[in-house]
Formats: structure tokens, C-alpha cells, sequence
């Protein structure tokens, strides 16, 4: 037996785990767009025709657009702050970023829940120090959705550009600095770019992940902010609509394999510039 063939022989186990547990469950959800309650593309002109899936499809698009560059904009200065601070401050923040990211999805969100609630935390803390009088809806809306998809997506950004930024050396900023640019211009022109594979890897990791949540929007969002997912599940469980659903299943997963496709080709053309 060939080295190669060794090297198959131990791929079988989770080759085989993978397609029972995933591949052929998703298949056939995804077939039955095509096949139930007939043969056709029926489900797919419905959910063209139908303004309610359009609706919510377009709500997931724009809740993911919203979520990533927030998220982006509070992960940056944590990711630098880990790439060029001190050995003793670098463990301090890889600590608190992966308590929370090993914590249960479900747990998280019912503490934000507790944090965002009428008379929970920050409520309390807006009131005591006079930044309103009377409680504000922060849950079961729009900010208690953001807020809960922000805080568990988080690490997913910090750590690819915690990588890109480790690998930048700091003689670049010196030298930029030495011929002239500004710390801003640096920044932008130097600093920046040399950065985009982890921000973009990151970036598309918190959109896909959006695109798929279940758990936050039945959690914290409302009735305005339902997402993909609910809607799949609501056509299973209440209705038993097993072809829209795996026509809204099919969308989802032509989506994310597109963004996909997309990060690897543009990451992969940065490595090559460099």
C-alpha cells in the first residue's frame, strides 16, 4: 500500500461522517426546492413572486451589511493593540476575546438580552448619569439585533487581522514617516493595505455568519427583523413547506459558496501582489 493510499484510507472516517451527518441531510433538503409538492421550479417563482421572501431577503442582505463594518470598526484597534502591544497586554486580550467566543451562542444571547433590557444594565446606566430619563428600547428591535450579532461575531475579525497586522513590519511606519507622509497618510497608504487579507477574511466571515443566524434574531430582534433563517424554519415547523424551504435553503448557500469564491479570489490576488 502507497503512502497516498494511507493517507485516503484515514481520510474515510470523517469523509464518511461529513456526507451522513451533512452532505446527504443538506442534499436533500436542497432537492426537495425542486421536487416537492411537484417536479419544477415552482418554489423558486414563488419566492420571486411573493413579496414576502423578497422582503426578508433583502432584511438579511441589509442587517448583514450593517453588522459587518461595525464589527470591523470595533475589532481593529483590538487586533492592533494585540499585534503591537506587550507580551503581558497580548495574553490579557486573547483572553477576554475567547472566554466570550467559548461561551454558548444560547447563553450569550439571553445575557444581552439581560444587559439590553428595559430595566436591565445599560438602561440603568443611562439613567443614573442623566443621558435620558425614561428607559430606551434597546431589545426586541433593530439595536438589540446588532448589538447581539457584534459582540459574538467579534473574535471572528480580531483574529484574522490580529494575524495580518503580527506580520507587518514596524520599519514600514518608520520609513513612511522618514520620507515625509503623516501618520494618517501612513496609515491609509502603508499600514492599511497591508492588512486587507485578514480585514477581508474577516469581513466575510461575519457576513456569511449573519446571513445564517438563527438564534440572535428570535432572541433580540423583532417581528421587522426577521432573517432567512426564521423564515426556513417557518416553513418546516408551522407549515410543513418543505420546497420553499429548500429553495430559501439554495439562495442561502448560493450566497455564501458566492462570497466565498470571491474572498479567495481577492485575497488570493493580494498574496500574488505582494
Amino acid at each position: 500500500m502507497t503512502t497516498v493510499d494511507r493517507r485516503l484510507w484515514l481520510l474515510l472516517p470523517a469523509g464518511l461522517t461529513l456526507t451522513v451527518a451533512f452532505l446527504l441531510p443538506v442534499g436533500w433538503l436542497l432537492s426537495r426546492a425542486f421536487t416537492f409538492p411537484q417536479p419544477g421550479f415552482q418554489n423558486f417563482v414563488l419566492l420571486w413572486e411573493r413579496p414576502v421572501y423578497l422582503r426578508v431577503m433583502g432584511n438579511t442582505l441589509w442587517i448583514s451589511a450593517i453588522v459587518t463594518p461595525i464589527t470591523v470598526l470595533l475589532a481593529f484597534p483590538v487586533a492592533h493593540l494585540m499585534a503591537h502591544g506587550s507580551p503581558r497586554l497580548r495574553r490579557w486580550l486573547v483572553f477576554l476575546v475567547l472566554v466570550p467566543f467559548w461561551t454558548s451562542l444560547l447563553v450569550r444571547s439571553f445575557a444581552t438580552a439581560i444587559l439590553l433590557q428595559r430595566h436591565g444594565v445599560l438602561n440603568s446606566f443611562l439613567i443614573a448619569f442623566g443621558f435620558t430619563e425614561e428607559p430606551l428600547p434597546l431589545l426586541y428591535n433593530m439595536a438589540g439585533l446588532l448589538a447581539g450579532c457584534v459582540q459574538v461575531l467579534l473574535p471572528f475579525v480580531i483574529f484574522p487581522l490580529y494575524s495580518s497586522m503580527a506580520r507587518i513590519d514596524p520599519a514600514y511606519m518608520r520609513a513612511a514617516s522618514t520620507l515625509g507622509a503623516t501618520p494618517v497618510r501612513a496609515f491609509l497608504r502603508v499600514y492599511l493595505p497591508l492588512t486587507l487579507p485578514g480585514l477581508m477574511t474577516g469581513a466575510t466571515l461575519v457576513f456569511i455568519s449573519t446571513l445564517g443566524y438563527y438564534i440572535i434574531p428570535a432572541l433580540l430582534g423583532g417581528a421587522r427583523q426577521q432573517m432567512i433563517a426564521q423564515l426556513i424554519q417557518d416553513q418546516i415547523a408551522t407549515f410543513g413547506n418543505w420546497g420553499v424551504a429548500g429553495a430559501l435553503s439554495l439562495v442561502l448557500l448560493a450566497a455564501t459558496a458566492a462570497l466565498l469564491a470571491l474572498l479567495q479570489f481577492t485575497v488570493g490576488l493580494k498574496e500574488i501582489a505582494r
